[in-house]
Parts: C-alpha cells; structure tokens; sequence
C-alpha cells in the first residue's frame, strides 16, 4: 500500500515466541472512555521524533500523515517524492521548510538534515530496499511499510544495512497495534478456550485498475499473498505462537490477462511444530474475506473484520463479543517506534520479523510452482 510517483532466522521456540508477543499484549492499556490506546512505557522525555514520508501516495496521504498528527513521540518533519507538485502541495498544507522536501534524485541529502530522524518507506514493494537502505547509510531509522520486499535477500540487505549504520529497522505491521488483535494474541496465549488447535484466516478484495504498479511483478513482487494475504499469514503466526514448518499452497488465476504478472488468488495450509494447522487464502478478485477464527479445544474466538483500519471486532464461543476502543493504528505504530529509538530498544515489528513472512511467502509460492508440500 505505497506510493507510485503515487514478511531473522527463523525459530521454532514457541516459548519466545509467545513472551514476545506477551510483552506486547502486557502493554497495552486501553482508555475506554476517550477511546484512544498505546503501549504503556515509561519514557523520561517527550521529544517529538522528525519523520520523513517516503512516497506520497494514498497511504501517506490518507493514513499516516493524519496519524502523525495524533502522536505524543512523532511528527511530520519532511517528504519525498517524484511529483514536485505534490511537494508543493504539502509543503502549504503541513507548513513543510523547502529544506525538508526532497525528490529521488536528492534523497541521500538528508543525511545532513538534523529535523529528521525517521524515514517511513511508503513507495511501491520492489522500492523498498534501495531507499531502506539509502536511508540508514543517510543515518536515519527506518520504518518500512509491509511487505518488507520482493524476496528474504532483500530483507537480510536492508537489515544489514541497518546494523551496519547503528539505526533501527521497523516494518509496518499495524494490526500488532491494534487491541482487538492484541486481544485475541492474549486469548490464545492464556490458552481462555485451551489449547490452539486450527486456524481459518484469510484477506482478500477485488484490485481496480489494471495498470496499476500492484500488478506488476517487479514493483509489487507478487500479487493478493504479498499485498493482502500477509496480514492472514501473521494473524495465524502470532495465533500459534511459531513459525511454520510446513507448506502446501495453490493458485488459480480466472484473469490471466489482468493476472499475468502476480497471483489472483491462493489458498495455503501450514503446519505448525505443535501440530495446529491453519488454512488460509487470499485473493485480488473478489470481496468478503476480512478475517479469521481461532479453533481450541474447548471454544472458539474470531475476528471479523479483522484486518481494517476501523470496525474491527469479534465474538467468542461463550457468547462474548470482542469489540476494543477505536484507535488509529498508525498513529500507535510510529509512537511505538519513536518510543523504541528514544528508550534504546528493539521493535516487535523488527525487520528480522518482516524477513520471517518473506520465507514463509517464498515457501508458498515454492509449493505453487511445483505442486508439492515444502518445508520452510
């Protein structure tokens, strides 16, 4: 979801896994009657961290540039884009020095700027590495929209990059922000309905426009799994509490002229260490498929929608409804970052984490090509 001139080793520890995502879900408060929700910490300061949008297409433009004005750690400090009449455009609306607006060209320039602090990679999938890595070698932190690239390779180079630089690497996994998802983590992990047995999950819409850069392989590095299918592939991740071992997965394709680059539709079941199976799918070509159900041996939890922007709620097999206070998950996000650079620690949403759903997605595809079950 970017602009167009507009998924670490992996681990099988279930324990670790789970006292992550614990930490997570431990904290979190939620402030019901003025509906907002953040990470508990306890920060010693409230400096205000100057992010730099990376491409300013719909998701800068509708999601987070809005969320930047609701943060307590971040804040709108510079852009960057191909389109110098967008550049005028913002620099009006969000009062922007020409000093902070920069183009491709000029990019590596911000280097020496010392208003921004963190670069938000917003530009088309197969874009993300060049300019990740462009800005930790300019030494700033990045925080890159999902997925994290076209391929792991990628994702290890940005990571190194990173590293190399002594910045920080976070990747935009918005829904690990959000309470009703957080909720249903802390369901599964205190095992409310026992143990986890099977998971149904699945993402999809109908895609528009035939020309745009998501249907092309190079620019969107596949189709529905990586843009929409990914969000099905966390849910079941974070559900069980470890990563995947075991992969069969197939495509159809009703469009092949408009599909002839990237996947129409999957449908994928992994087996996890424990033995709890999920099955999930993912399309570009038809709507109503926003969510997912947790299946344990003594009930059930779900949530439907379960990946939007808003609206998202659930029910459970006791009759419960799960319905969270409405936040802007985005907002949250990048103060969860700022807090994390400020306070000397590493992100839950890290790039080793992005780099986990790109080897589980390569094994997807894998199993596509050849029509076999693979190991991850």
């Amino acid at each position: 979801m970017k602009d167009n001139p507009s998924p670490l080793e992996k681990s099988t520890d279930r324990r670790g896994f789970i006292q992550k995502a614990g930490t997570l879900a431990a904290g979190a408060v939620v402030a019901g009657e003025t509906g907002l929700w953040a990470p508990r910490v306890q920060s010693q300061e409230k400096k205000k961290l100057g992010y730099a949008l990376v491409g300013l297409g719909g998701l800068s433009t509708n999601q987070i540039a809005p969320g930047l004005e609701k943060t307590e750690h971040s804040r709108l400090a510079g852009i960057v884009s191909g389109t110098p009449s967008k550049i005028e455009k913002w620099k009006a609306k969000y009062n922007l020095p020409a000093r902070n607006c920069y183009n491709y060209d000029n990019y590596d320039q911000i280097a020496t700027n010392p208003d921004i602090d963190v670069i938000y990679v917003v530009l088309p999938n197969g874009m993300h590495p060049e300019y990740t890595i462009r800005g930790a070698k300019a030494g700033k932190h990045v925080l890159c929209e999902k997925p994290m690239a076209n391929s792991a390779s990628d994702c290890q180079a940005m990571i190194n990059a990173c590293k190399d630089a002594g910045k920080k690497l976070a990747i935009g996994y918005r829904c690990q922000f959000e309470p009703n998802n957080i909720e249903c983590m802390r369901l599964a992990r205190e095992k409310v309905f026992g143990d986890l047995k099977m998971i149904d999950a699945g993402f999809g819409f109908r895609i528009g426009n035939p020309d745009q850069w998501r249907l092309k392989a190079d620019l969107a590095g596949g189709g529905a799994l990586m843009d929409v299918g990914i969000y099905a592939l966390q849910a079941c991740r974070f559900l069980a509490g470890e990563e995947p071992v075991e992969i069969s997965a197939q495509e159809t394709k009703t469009d092949p002229m408009k599909f002839a680059e990237v996947d129409e539709s999957i449908v994928w079941t992994m087996k996890f260490p424990s033995g709890v199976l999920a099955y999930c799918s993912t399309t570009y070509n038809f709507s109503g498929i926003n969510r997912f159900s947790a299946h344990c041996d003594k009930g059930w939890f779900s949530l439907d929608p379960a990946y939007s922007y808003g609206g998202i709620k659930g029910r459970t097999s006791k009759g419960d409804v799960i319905e969270k206070p409405v936040i802007d998950q985005f907002a949250n996000e990048m103060d969860n970052f700022s807090k994390c650079i400020l306070e000397g620690r590493e992100s839950q949403v890290s790039g080793e984490e992005g780099m986990r759903d790109l080897k589980v997605i390569e094994a997807i595809y894998r199993s596509i090509r050849t029509g076999r079950t693979v190991k991850v």
